[in-house]
Protein backbone atom coordinates (compact mmCIF):
# COMPACT_ATOMS: atom_id res chain seq x y z
CA UNK A 1 0.00 0.00 0.00
CA UNK A 2 1.34 3.43 -0.98
CA UNK A 3 1.72 6.10 1.68
CA UNK A 4 0.59 9.54 0.51
CA UNK A 5 1.92 12.71 2.13
CA UNK A 6 -0.68 15.42 2.79
CA UNK A 7 -0.19 19.14 3.44
CA UNK A 8 -3.14 20.93 5.08
CA UNK A 9 -3.44 24.67 4.42
CA UNK A 10 -6.16 26.44 6.42
CA UNK A 11 -6.13 29.40 8.80
CA UNK A 12 -8.50 27.69 11.24
CA UNK A 13 -6.75 25.46 13.77
CA UNK A 14 -9.93 23.44 14.42
CA UNK A 15 -10.29 22.60 10.71
CA UNK A 16 -6.66 21.51 10.44
CA UNK A 17 -6.89 19.37 13.55
CA UNK A 18 -10.17 17.79 12.42
CA UNK A 19 -8.76 16.83 9.03
CA UNK A 20 -5.57 15.56 10.61
CA UNK A 21 -7.50 13.32 13.02
CA UNK A 22 -9.55 11.87 10.16
CA UNK A 23 -6.54 11.28 7.92
CA UNK A 24 -4.60 9.59 10.71
CA UNK A 25 -7.27 6.87 10.91
CA UNK A 26 -5.89 5.52 7.63
CA UNK A 27 -2.46 3.98 7.15
CA UNK A 28 -2.54 5.25 3.57
CA UNK A 29 -2.22 8.95 4.45
CA UNK A 30 0.33 10.92 6.45
CA UNK A 31 -0.07 14.60 7.33
CA UNK A 32 3.45 15.94 6.87
CA UNK A 33 2.71 19.60 7.48
CA UNK A 34 0.21 22.34 8.26
CA UNK A 35 0.11 25.97 7.14
CA UNK A 36 -2.06 28.93 8.15
CA UNK A 37 -1.80 30.71 4.79
CA UNK A 38 -0.52 30.33 1.27
CA UNK A 39 2.84 31.98 1.96
CA UNK A 40 3.66 29.41 4.62
CA UNK A 41 2.36 26.68 2.31
CA UNK A 42 4.71 27.65 -0.53
CA UNK A 43 7.70 27.30 1.79
CA UNK A 44 6.53 23.96 3.21
CA UNK A 45 5.87 22.58 -0.26
CA UNK A 46 9.54 23.12 -1.15
CA UNK A 47 10.65 21.41 2.06
CA UNK A 48 8.16 18.56 2.36
CA UNK A 49 7.21 17.67 -1.24
CA UNK A 50 3.66 16.52 -0.39
CA UNK A 51 1.64 14.32 -2.72
CA UNK A 52 -1.59 16.28 -2.21
CA UNK A 53 -2.44 19.72 -0.83
CA UNK A 54 -5.73 20.42 0.98
CA UNK A 55 -6.20 24.17 0.54
CA UNK A 56 -8.61 26.70 2.04
CA UNK A 57 -9.72 29.58 -0.19
CA UNK A 58 -10.07 32.46 2.27
CA UNK A 59 -6.88 32.96 4.29
CA UNK A 60 -4.91 35.99 5.52
CA UNK A 61 -1.59 37.01 3.92
CA UNK A 62 -2.12 34.78 0.86
CA UNK A 63 -5.36 33.06 -0.08
CA UNK A 64 -5.92 29.77 -1.87
CA UNK A 65 -6.40 31.16 -5.38
CA UNK A 66 -3.27 33.30 -5.20
CA UNK A 67 -1.33 30.30 -3.92
CA UNK A 68 -2.62 28.08 -6.72
CA UNK A 69 -1.64 30.74 -9.26
CA UNK A 70 1.88 30.88 -7.84
CA UNK A 71 2.15 27.08 -7.89
CA UNK A 72 1.07 27.07 -11.53
CA UNK A 73 3.61 29.78 -12.39
CA UNK A 74 6.30 27.63 -10.76
CA UNK A 75 5.21 24.60 -12.77
CA UNK A 76 4.40 22.70 -9.58
CA UNK A 77 2.50 19.50 -10.45
CA UNK A 78 1.23 18.71 -6.94
CA UNK A 79 -2.57 18.30 -7.03
CA UNK A 80 -4.66 20.70 -4.96
CA UNK A 81 -8.02 19.91 -3.39
CA UNK A 82 -9.92 23.01 -2.33
CA UNK A 83 -11.58 23.20 1.08
CA UNK A 84 -14.71 25.28 0.72
CA UNK A 85 -17.76 26.52 2.60
CA UNK A 86 -21.29 27.28 1.47
CA UNK A 87 -20.63 30.96 0.67
CA UNK A 88 -17.63 30.67 -1.65
CA UNK A 89 -19.19 29.60 -4.95
CA UNK A 90 -17.54 32.24 -7.15
CA UNK A 91 -14.12 31.52 -5.65
CA UNK A 92 -14.77 27.83 -6.12
CA UNK A 93 -15.42 28.33 -9.84
CA UNK A 94 -12.18 30.31 -10.18
CA UNK A 95 -10.34 27.47 -8.49
CA UNK A 96 -11.86 24.97 -10.91
CA UNK A 97 -10.60 27.04 -13.82
CA UNK A 98 -7.12 26.99 -12.26
CA UNK A 99 -7.13 23.20 -12.22
CA UNK A 100 -8.13 22.18 -8.70
CA UNK A 101 -8.45 18.39 -8.59
CA UNK A 102 -11.44 18.43 -6.30
CA UNK A 103 -13.58 20.37 -3.89
CA UNK A 104 -14.52 19.37 -0.39
CA UNK A 105 -16.93 20.98 2.00
CA UNK A 106 -15.21 21.35 5.36
CA UNK A 107 -17.78 19.03 6.96
CA UNK A 108 -17.28 16.29 4.36
CA UNK A 109 -17.39 12.63 5.31
CA UNK A 110 -14.30 10.51 5.93
CA UNK A 111 -15.11 8.35 2.89
CA UNK A 112 -15.50 11.34 0.59
CA UNK A 113 -12.25 12.87 1.83
CA UNK A 114 -10.34 9.66 1.13
CA UNK A 115 -11.94 9.22 -2.33
CA UNK A 116 -11.00 12.75 -3.36
CA UNK A 117 -7.40 12.39 -2.22
CA UNK A 118 -6.98 9.04 -3.98
CA UNK A 119 -8.42 10.48 -7.20
CA UNK A 120 -6.16 13.53 -7.01
CA UNK A 121 -3.06 11.39 -6.48
CA UNK A 122 -3.89 9.50 -9.68
CA UNK A 123 -4.37 12.72 -11.64
CA UNK A 124 -8.15 12.48 -11.71
CA UNK A 125 -10.74 15.08 -10.78
CA UNK A 126 -13.59 14.03 -8.52
CA UNK A 127 -16.49 16.46 -8.30
CA UNK A 128 -19.40 15.56 -6.06
CA UNK A 129 -22.96 16.15 -7.24
CA UNK A 130 -23.62 18.86 -4.64
CA UNK A 131 -20.52 20.81 -5.67
CA UNK A 132 -21.44 20.64 -9.37
CA UNK A 133 -25.02 21.72 -8.61
CA UNK A 134 -23.66 24.82 -6.90
CA UNK A 135 -21.30 25.63 -9.78
CA UNK A 136 -24.09 25.22 -12.33
CA UNK A 137 -26.52 27.28 -10.23
CA UNK A 138 -24.10 30.20 -10.01
CA UNK A 139 -23.34 30.23 -13.73
CA UNK A 140 -27.04 29.87 -14.61
CA UNK A 141 -27.92 33.18 -12.95
CA UNK A 142 -29.46 35.56 -15.54
CA UNK A 143 -27.02 38.40 -14.85
CA UNK A 144 -24.11 36.34 -16.19
CA UNK A 145 -23.30 37.42 -19.75
CA UNK A 146 -23.23 34.74 -22.43
CA UNK A 147 -19.97 34.90 -24.33
CA UNK A 148 -20.24 33.57 -27.90
CA UNK A 149 -18.00 30.68 -28.79
CA UNK A 150 -14.93 31.65 -30.74
CA UNK A 151 -14.67 29.64 -33.93
CA UNK A 152 -11.36 28.12 -32.86
CA UNK A 153 -12.87 26.75 -29.67
CA UNK A 154 -16.34 25.84 -30.93
CA UNK A 155 -17.57 22.56 -29.51
CA UNK A 156 -19.74 20.24 -31.55
CA UNK A 157 -23.21 19.27 -30.30
CA UNK A 158 -21.88 15.83 -29.38
CA UNK A 159 -18.98 17.34 -27.41
CA UNK A 160 -21.36 19.63 -25.54
CA UNK A 161 -23.60 16.68 -24.63
CA UNK A 162 -20.60 14.78 -23.28
CA UNK A 163 -19.43 17.82 -21.32
CA UNK A 164 -22.91 18.21 -19.84
CA UNK A 165 -22.69 14.62 -18.64
CA UNK A 166 -19.28 15.33 -17.12
CA UNK A 167 -20.74 18.37 -15.34
CA UNK A 168 -23.35 16.10 -13.78
CA UNK A 169 -20.56 14.00 -12.30
CA UNK A 170 -20.85 11.00 -14.63
CA UNK A 171 -17.80 8.85 -15.32
CA UNK A 172 -16.62 8.00 -18.83
CA UNK A 173 -17.96 4.45 -18.61
CA UNK A 174 -21.46 5.65 -17.71
CA UNK A 175 -21.40 8.34 -20.39
CA UNK A 176 -20.41 5.72 -22.96
CA UNK A 177 -23.35 3.50 -21.97
CA UNK A 178 -25.77 6.43 -22.07
CA UNK A 179 -24.59 7.59 -25.50
CA UNK A 180 -24.21 4.13 -27.01
CA UNK A 181 -20.54 4.62 -27.78
CA UNK A 182 -17.31 3.11 -26.45
CA UNK A 183 -15.51 4.45 -23.41
CA UNK A 184 -12.49 5.01 -25.63
CA UNK A 185 -14.58 7.28 -27.87
CA UNK A 186 -15.73 9.28 -24.86
CA UNK A 187 -12.13 9.79 -23.76
CA UNK A 188 -11.19 10.83 -27.30
CA UNK A 189 -13.97 13.43 -27.28
CA UNK A 190 -12.77 14.70 -23.89
CA UNK A 191 -9.23 15.08 -25.24
CA UNK A 192 -10.58 17.14 -28.12
CA UNK A 193 -12.63 19.26 -25.71
CA UNK A 194 -9.58 19.89 -23.54
CA UNK A 195 -7.54 20.95 -26.56
CA UNK A 196 -10.23 23.33 -27.82
CA UNK A 197 -10.73 24.96 -24.42
CA UNK A 198 -7.04 25.00 -23.51
CA UNK A 199 -7.50 22.97 -20.33
CA UNK A 200 -6.23 19.64 -19.01
CA UNK A 201 -8.92 18.34 -16.68
CA UNK A 202 -12.65 17.73 -16.42
CA UNK A 203 -13.12 20.38 -13.77
CA UNK A 204 -11.33 23.02 -15.83
CA UNK A 205 -13.33 22.09 -18.93
CA UNK A 206 -16.64 22.48 -17.10
CA UNK A 207 -15.61 25.74 -15.43
CA UNK A 208 -14.30 27.32 -18.64
CA UNK A 209 -17.32 26.16 -20.67
CA UNK A 210 -19.69 27.62 -18.10
CA UNK A 211 -17.67 30.84 -17.94
CA UNK A 212 -17.83 31.27 -21.71
CA UNK A 213 -21.51 30.41 -21.96
CA UNK A 214 -20.75 27.31 -24.01
CA UNK A 215 -22.32 24.99 -21.47
CA UNK A 216 -25.89 25.57 -20.38
CA UNK A 217 -27.36 23.26 -17.76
Amino acid sequence: MNLYKILIVDDHFVVREGLKLILETSEQFQVVGEAENGLQALQLIKELHPDVILMDLNMPVMGGLETMKELRNQGCPIPVIILTTYNEDELMISGLAMGAKGYLLKDTSRENLFRNIESAVHGETLLSADIMERVIAVKAQPQDPIIPQHEATRLTDKEILILQSVARGLKSKVIAMDRGISERTVKAHLTTIYNKLGVDSRSQAVAVALERGILKM
